[in-house]
C-alpha cells in the first residue's frame, strides 16, 4: 500500500516562510524521483519543483524559482519544499508525487500522489 503524506501547511502572511513535507511509505523511496505541484481554486494543477532519486538534481517553475528549495532525505523516507518570501499568489493546495521514471515536470507521468496540504498567503 503506497502512501504520500504531505503536511507543513497553513497560514503566513505574505513575506513568511513554511516548509513541507512529503512522508513516503510502501515503495523503494530512493527509486522514484519526487515531485512537488499545486493547485488553486479555479486552475490548472501546476508544476512547483522536482528532483532526482539521489537529490543530485532539481528544478523549478520560474514563478518560485530562487524562493522555493526542493530537498530529500532517503534515510528519512521525505521530501521537503522550504517556500521562503511568500506570496499571495502561492495560495494553493500543494501535493507531492512520485514517480519510477526519470524527473519530469508532467503530472500524468507521475505515478503515486500525496492527499495535498493546504497553503494560504494573506497579504
Amino acid at each position: 500500500q503506497v502512501q504520500l503524506v504531505e503536511s507543513g501547511g497553513g497560514l503566513v502572511q505574505a513575506g513568511g516562510s513554511l516548509r513541507l513535507s512529503c512522508a513516503a511509505s510502501g515503495l523503494t523511496f530512493s527509486s522514484y524521483a519526487m515531485g512537488w505541484f499545486r493547485q488553486a481554486p479555479g486552475k490548472e494543477r501546476e508544476f512547483v519543483a522536482s528532483i532526482t532519486w539521489n537529490g543530485g538534481s532539481t528544478y523549478y517553475a520560474g514563478s518560485v524559482k530562487g524562493r522555493f528549495t526542493i530537498s530529500r532525505d532517503n534515510a528519512k523516507n521525505t521530501m521537503y519544499l522550504q517556500m521562503n518570501s511568500l506570496k499571495p499568489e502561492d495560495t494553493a493546495v500543494y501535493y507531492c508525487a512520485a514517480v519510477r521514471r526519470p524527473r519530469t515536470t508532467i503530472a500524468r507521468e507521475y505515478d503515486y500522489w500525496g492527499q495535498g496540504t493546504q497553503v494560504t498567503v494573506s497579504s
